[in-house]
């Protein structure tokens, strides 16, 4: 068997056998253990529930409630199907027209008219994953690295640098700031990097975050795009979830912040963006990357060719984000249903004292379960998550899958299910989270127990030796001699 596995090394290629595409972690395990027992109502109750999977699945029926009231949009109707030939025939890698513009407006709409888009600049690719890689692709030689701040997204090994060859440098962020990009830890992590001989290109950021569903803060954005600016290396914003902004602070795009600076270099500044999770689209495989480098929007066009949107779809949404009253509607509404659905998620875990860190983006929490960790290390966090997979039946990701620095955070996604799961699954949390604060007041019981019980036997010991020893050192008469030191004193 090893031989032969050898011999399909030497027939394949590097990239073939390689690990990098990440499937072999905690946070694809996770995945693979809801594969093998799914949760169902009625059909498998005491199977896993899909809690690792980011999608946005809050606003499904306004979009079903659009596509019936306009069937002329997709060509498999009998109102639409007249459009058949020209969707069906050959599209050159631009996309069409009307697609690149209907995405421009729904960006600049999505960030609150604050940031207008350039058609032209629009190129597509196959998701977020597709405009990930496109994008380093475009900057980036293999061995050159990314910083991206942790914790990030795990599946960033695979679309960073499966391929491409290219790595990732984290910029260790922690708890005692809320986990935020500070200028410290970014040249912390520069300078180690160039110590290392290591070429840094570039810095991507997720923002809002995956996993901490939070936003950037306009003065944090300045210090990146100053920092870049200074050392001449590229900035990439992945803005995916853009859209799922469900409370103050607002939104703040890099886009803004590029307009505001004097002296930008424009040419180094990329967003990548996406309705996989806006929308909850990612079956649509809608991957948007938008550069101010006209070499990279050059290069990237011809790049698209191995991930382009397909015609089908590109008609259907370009119709569908064209319609100006179903876009603001439909903003509004997700982002009313996401904050109900944050606000009941998070209250029903501090019902059992369970935190996570504030939030006001994403279709997940950052949960904090180092109250439930066995010590402080990563190997506690292993066990912990795997018996929340096994035993309580939830696939939640652990935080070392997302390279954080901190044991015992868990990501926690709440947006991909309906309210009778939710509560079904809190109450799975709550049970064990019961069960097992108990458990920790029991042990905690006994040391005391253990404790007292230590002191009540060498109270009179103590004590009998202190009146034997003072009974008989102080007698004249005394079996136990005076030390030397005592003679010598008297």
């Amino acid at each position: 068997m090893a031989l032969a596995s050898n011999n399909n090394r030497q027939l394949l290629s590097k990239i073939a056998y390689s690990d990098r595409h990440g499937e072999n972690t905690p946070y694809f395990d996770g995945w693979k253990a809801y594969d093998r027992d799914p949760y169902h109502l009625t059909n498998n109750p005491c199977g896993v529930i899909q809690m690792g999977l980011a999608e946005n699945q809050l606003c499904f029926d306004l979009i079903q409630d659009w596509i019936r009231k306009n069937p002329k949009a997709s060509i498999c109707t009998a109102e639409g199907v007249n459009d058949f030939m020209n969707v069906a025939n050959f599209q050159d890698y631009h996309g069409f027209t009307k697609f690149r513009e209907a995405i421009a407006n729904f960006m600049s709409k999505v960030r609150g008219g604050r940031a207008k888009f350039d058609p032209n600049r629009i190129v597509m690719g196959g998701g977020a994953t597709g405009a990930n890689e496109l994008i380093i692709f475009c900057l980036a030689d293999p061995g050159d690295a990314f910083l991206v701040p942790s914790p990030y997204y795990p599946a960033f090994v695979r679309d960073l640098g499966w391929r491409t060859g290219v790595q990732i440098v984290p910029v260790h962020c922690d708890s005692s700031n809320d986990f935020q990009i500070t200028k410290e830890a970014l040249e912390k992590a520069y300078k180690k990097a160039q110590n290392d001989n290591i070429k840094i290109k570039g810095i991507l950021v997720t923002n809002p975050s995956n996993p901490l569903g939070i936003t950037l803060n306009k003065e944090t954005l300045k210090t990146l795009a100053s920092f870049v600016n200074q050392n001449d290396i590229h900035l990439v914003c992945d803005e995916i979830y853009a859209a799922t902004v469900f409370s103050s602070p607002n939104y703040t795009s890099i886009s803004e912040i590029i307009e505001e600076m004097e002296d930008c270099k424009r040419e180094l500044f990329h967003l990548v963006y996406s309705l996989s999770k806006d929308m909850g689209l990612p079956g649509f495989r809608v991957g948007i990357v938008y550069s101010y480098n006209d070499q990279v929007v050059e290069c990237g066009r011809r790049m698209s060719s191995f991930g382009l949107v397909s015609s089908q779809t590109q008609h259907l949404l370009a119709s569908m984000l064209s319609d100006d009253n179903f876009v603001e509607h439909f903003l509004s509404e997700s982002k009313k249903r996401l904050a109900k659905r944050h606000g009941h998620f998070t209250k029903g875990l501090e019902q059992v004292g369970i935190t996570c860190l504030k939030s006001n983006s994403g279709l997940f929490c950052w949960m904090d379960l180092r109250i439930l960790l066995k010590d402080h290390t990563f190997e506690s966090e292993m066990v912990l998550w795997r018996v929340i997979i096994d035993e309580v039946k939830l696939n939640v990701s652990p935080g070392s899958s997302f390279h954080c620095v901190e044991p015992g955070w868990f990501r926690v996604c709440f947006a991909n299910m309906d309210d009778e799961t939710v509560e079904i699954a809190l109450e799975r949390i709550r049970k064990f989270v019961g069960k097992e604060v108990e458990k920790k007041q029991k042990v905690e019981s006994k040391k005391r127990d253990c404790k007292k019980d230590n002191l009540r036997l060498s109270f009179p010991t103590r004590r009998y030796e202190e009146g034997f020893m003072s009974t008989h050192m102080d007698s004249p008469r005394s079996p136990i001699p005076h030390s030397p030191l005592l003679r010598a004193r008297n």
